[in-house]
């Protein structure tokens, strides 16, 4: 939004907004109505966007309860491991599912979730109350089933709509405070899972081990119970609930911009692909004789390097990079590491060599969802918009990947073969899928390539 526009009440209480004037950065908003002066008053008692303490104490809030809540559903790898050699579920292979389920749908629901909470913006502090004790509630019910429907109920599918409830207006709170250092702010929330993906692995792997699952569910319950209940007072927009108006219609054109297409095909493709290290790295070197707290240290490993990729790809996409050459960048290497070291990997040294590299470069394509939505669309509504629908390709791909693992995993094993055999079609699907959203990006280009050729010629 240019510095010469002044900016409305309205837009500027708008829990999606993704761009301000500089003044109404500073917690100054103008009204484009001549006499709503109460108005003005209001919007001259913001606290400032961008930073200053109430910015940053909700964005360590959000911190919080992303590497915690969302940290959790991306360790299922442990869990996966400890339930396929469990005698009541060992013989299905349809394991992944539960895993898959609990954070595919919070991907999958965000077209539906974000203009929801953009009609009921007021409502955003009891949205997080419904949905949090969801989560705690559904990791206790796990802990008393017997049976995997029963696990994909509970620790899947219960887990996942709490996680949705209250994630979303989480999102839209930091979407107020933030706004030209978004892509910072979305990298560190991105991150926030592989700080505690750093840790957590191996505490459900010790408590797996020695307590079984139904002790270890409660636990972990009680424990994110324990650390994230007291932060939610301090998870407020920047807006009081009392100012937030009811929003109008989103603004649907970038339906028709080809970028959105092109960001979204490639998007779907990595989303195929991406969730397999996470969930089979664990099982991947028990089957090449390792141990499963040396499973839980690839994990780690894994979760570590995201938090820096993380990071470092949101950062960059403030700096003005181009978003494309992040993209390709992202998930051409990955790909790589996926042929190279995961397929070729026998050892825990290489393993954790692959790991370090894919958790890095694969998991910094999601930082850029946020610039990617204001490169479709600077309409604030249009770009949060799109930015969910980018969460719903990657769900596709996150809830697939139950079935189509379970569909390409093999039942030879055999140490000397690429992929260890029983993963060899699996390793070469997901570099496939990295592969394919890579080469995907360059097709915005064609256009203009095509029109300067015409000026050309």
């Amino acid at each position: 939004m240019s510095n010469n526009r002044s900016v409305s009440v309205a837009e500027a209480t708008s829990p999606t907004t993704f761009e301000l004037d500089d003044v109404t950065r500073t917690g100054v908003a103008y009204n484009n109505e001549a006499g709503d002066t109460e108005s003005t008053s209001n919007a001259q008692s913001l606290p400032p966007a961008d930073g200053g303490r109430a910015a940053w104490r909700l964005l360590l809030a959000a911190f919080v309860f992303e590497a915690l809540l969302w940290g959790f559903p991306l360790s299922f790898g442990v869990f996966q491991n400890y339930y396929s050699q469990q005698p009541q579920f060992k013989d299905s292979p349809y394991i992944a599912v539960v895993g898959t389920i609990a954070s595919g749908m919070s991907y999958l629901a965000a077209p539906i979730i974000i203009p929801f909470i953009r009609r009921f913006s007021r409502y955003r502090r009891m949205m997080i109350w419904i949905g949090w004790p969801i989560c705690l509630l559904g990791l206790v019910a796990g802990s008393f089933a017997r049976s995997l429907g029963a696990l994909i109920v509970t620790q899947g599918l219960m887990y996942g709509t709490g996680f949705i409830i209250f994630y979303y207006p989480i999102l839209s709170m930091v979407n107020e405070y933030w706004i030209t250092r978004r892509g910072m702010a979305y990298g560190l929330l991105c991150s926030a899972s592989g700080v505690s993906g750093a840790a957590m692995p191996f505490i459900v792997e010790q408590l797996l081990q020695k307590y079984g699952y139904p002790t270890t569910l409660r636990a972990i319950a009680v424990g994110l119970f324990v650390l994230t209940g007291p932060l939610i007072p301090f998870l407020k927009g920047r807006l009081p609930e009392s100012e937030i108006s009811t929003a109008g219609r989103t603004d649907w054109s970038f339906f028709k911009v080809p970028l959105f297409w092109v960001y979204n095909v490639s998007n779907l493709a990595m989303g195929l692909g991406y969730f397999f290290p996470s969930l089979y790295i664990p099982s991947y070197a028990s089957a090449n004789g390792m141990s499963s707290t040396q499973g839980a240290i690839l994990l780690a490993a894994m979760s570590v390097s995201q938090v820096l990729g993380q990071a470092s790809f949101g950062y960059l996409s403030d700096r003005r990079l181009s978003i494309n050459v992040l993209a390709i960048t992202s998930t051409a290497i990955a790909a790589a590491a996926v042929y190279a070291c995961w397929g070729l990997a026998h050892s825990f040294k290489l393993l954790i060599v692959f790991s370090l590299i894919y958790g890095f470069f694969g998991a910094g394509y999601t930082a850029l969802w946020g610039r990617m939505g204001t490169s479709i669309s600077s309409e604030p509504t249009a770009a949060f918009t799109a930015f969910g629908l980018l969460n719903f390709g990657k769900g596709i791909g996150n809830v697939l990947a139950g079935p189509i693992s379970a569909a390409l995993l093999k039942d030879v094993v055999n140490v000397h073969r690429y992929g260890t055999v029983r993963y060899e079609t699996l390793v070469l699907f997901t570099g496939s899928c990295m592969v394919v959203s890579a080469a995907v990006i360059p097709l915005c280009y064609v256009k203009k390539t095509r029109a300067l050729l015409g000026r050309v010629l």
